[in-house]
């Protein structure tokens, strides 16, 4: 079919690949929006990890959800005959749903190679990088471009019978992915990021903070936890943040996964009001305090991502990543970042950083407080 066809052409069953992260998924929610507008009759899929399936398939635009079991499939080593039955009862399930239309954002191997095994007749996903792209009309260190986001990866291209062009690198992920649109005729309205949290979830929230006496405070979520070690702002500076919140009567929730247990624990000893719930919540549950609260702070996290979407207030603090690329969508005023030369670099370990992690160690708590408070509009409170 070719691309002006695109536009006019009813699908009818729709599979959307973004299996995780969080902050990815957050980021292609404007796409099942307008996926859903586009053909509201349309059967609607998404190929989702079971954690983040527990948020997002509540979605009103999603009619199913695929799950993507990537732990057991992942190691077969561990249970030959288990995983093996599990993907392959996953193939002939994709093949048995009759998939008009497959929209890999994800742009992996594995993720091009579920959206082949559909036989759908049109797939559709991003261009290889091209070395035009690459140069994205600014000066980036060359790990930019190894960590960073330059297009399908791995051979996946060669899967789709449609791809995304990339006209430059300087986009958000959250408006590249929305590029599909052309091909399939989206309107250019504002993108909606509508996450859905289930009623459960919020229960449980009021219940844990009425147990720790803070159901009637207004509430400061702080998520100090990420993957890369050099995106980590010290456990020292978020306790310090934390203990102004304390000091005018908030209350203060510590969050993130269980690997995120051990920076948690090194906050809430420096400041022992806070209450650490660090790797005691599902998905819908974090997304559920952080609806609840009043500000958020965090490194560059996929809580920072749904904060934005959830639309609560929101300070982000950036170090070896880049704000335009993966920053708060249509926030700039909730970044903090020491503004050094050698930023952002996109270096994953702190080893490898030449300047001992400058760009998180010189953006201070003041700095972060102030923002916190030209935010808010006034000195927080515990009226605020």
């Amino acid at each position: 079919m070719r691309v002006h066809d695109l536009r006019h052409h009813e699908f009818e069953r729709i599979l959307l690949i973004k299996p995780s992260a969080v902050g990815d998924v957050v980021h292609a929610l404007p796409v099942l929006a307008k996926l859903r507008q586009r053909y509201p009759k349309a059967r609607i899929d998404w190929m989702l990890t079971p954690h983040i399936a527990e948020l997002i398939g509540h979605h009103p635009a999603i009619s199913n959800v695929v799950l993507f079991q990537r732990e057991a499939y992942g190691k077969p080593w561990k249970n030959w005959s288990k995983s093996t039955s599990g993907f392959l009862g996953m193939i002939s399930d994709l093949r048995q749903a009759n998939y008009d239309l497959v929209v890999d954002l994800h742009g992996q191997f594995r993720s091009a190679f579920f959206a082949l095994v559909t036989g759908a007749s049109t797939r559709i996903g991003f261009d290889r990088p091209r070395r035009s792209v690459r140069r994205a009309g600014r000066p980036l260190p060359k790990q930019a471009f190894v960590h960073g986001w330059t297009g399908a990866r791995e051979g996946s291209w060669l899967a789709y019978t449609h791809r995304i062009p990339l006209p430059t690198l300087d986009a958000h992920a959250a408006e590249r992915y929305l590029w599909l649109g052309k091909m399939l005729g989206f309107d250019e309205e504002s993108p909606d990021f509508s996450m859905p949290v289930p009623a459960i979830a919020e229960a449980w929230v009021r219940k844990i903070l009425e147990e720790n006496g803070a159901q009637k405070k207004p509430l400061a979520f702080l998520a100090p936890g990420t993957l890369w070690e050099t995106k980590h702002w010290p456990a020292e500076s978020f306790a310090q943040v934390a203990d102004y919140f304390l000091g005018k009567g908030w209350a203060v929730v510590l969050g993130g996964s269980g690997k995120d247990r051990a920076v948690c624990q090194r906050v809430r000893a420096a400041a022992p009001g806070a209450i650490d719930l660090s790797g005691k919540t599902s998905v819908s549950e974090l997304a559920a305090l952080i609806r609840r609260a009043e500000m958020c702070v965090t490194n560059d996290s996929g809580p920072m991502h749904m904060a934005a979407a959830l639309g609560s207030p929101l300070v982000a603090i950036f170090g070896p990543t880049d704000p335009l690329w993966v920053g708060p969508f249509g926030q700039p005023a909730s970044v903090v970042r020491a503004g050094l030369p050698c930023s952002p670099c996109y270096l994953r370990r702190i080893s490898e950083c030449p300047f001992g992690h400058a760009c998180m160690k010189q953006v201070t708590p003041a700095q972060v407080i102030g923002r916190i408070e030209m935010l808010l509009g006034k000195t927080v409170g515990a009226g605020a």
